[in-house]
């Protein structure tokens, strides 16, 4: 097994490096991000860093590279106050990747790809129409990372779409049947397998398989 020590994980090549480290912590969820600005101009991005936060109230959070540079999404749900999350789906990746581009403030890349915006309910941010889940979101919060500059942004989920025959009797959401992807590292696009589910696990008590419960 190879061995990097952090001195030689500093002196890697810069481009090596982010593929290495960004792909060294296993697979990410794979989203796109909409958001419109002041000016009416929705604005969509991807990223690999949306996490579930609680489910009572339902949160969500997701990392801002360093604002140092125009960051499009930022900038709108700030001023917005909304932005919405959408499940990158096996039949779109290419043009989902093509959304870390980065395109100026006036541009929209809805105009630059083939994925087509939707408003839904009144909600001022734009959807992805041909994501299968989706979520509309409020900004909470937001917290800056000292170590590296970035910032963790916090949103509570106030709309929720997913399309017939993905969710189960007890809520659960069949990512497999919507093709959700999921990211590994910068760049590849990967389409996960359900393997299992289980009972919910208790100190010394047996779990069992949804499978062997006939579910």
């Amino acid at each position: 097994m190879r061995h990097y020590t952090d001195k030689e994980i500093e002196e890697l090549p810069s481009r090596y490096r982010a593929h290495f480290i960004n792909s060294c912590t296993g697979f990410k969820s794979a989203n796109l991000l909409g958001t419109v600005s002041e000016d009416g101009i929705s604005n969509v991005a991807i990223f690999s860093s949306v996490t579930h936060l609680g489910s009572n109230p339902p949160l969500l959070g997701f990392v801002l590279r360093p604002t140092s540079v125009e960051r499009n999404t930022y900038d709108n749900l700030l001023k917005s106050g909304v932005f919405t999350v959408n499940h990158v789906n096996q039949n779109f990746i290419k043009e989902a990747h093509k959304t870390s581009a980065k395109y100026e403030g006036n541009v929209s890349e809805f105009d630059k790809t083939l994925l087509s915006k939707e408003f839904l309910d009144d909600f001022k941010a734009p959807y992805v129409k041909q994501s299968r889940i989706k979520m509309g979101c409020e900004f909470v919060n937001e917290y800056f990372i000292k170590e590296n500059d970035c910032h963790f942004i916090i949103g509570k989920i106030k709309h929720i779409y997913v399309d017939d025959h993905i969710q189960a009797e007890d809520g659960w959401l069949n990512l497999e049947r919507a093709q959700t992807v999921c990211i590994d590292g910068l760049d590849g696009y990967a389409l996960p397998q359900i393997l299992n589910r289980f009972t919910y696990a208790k100190p010394d008590e047996a779990i069992h398989s949804f499978r062997d419960l006939g579910s």
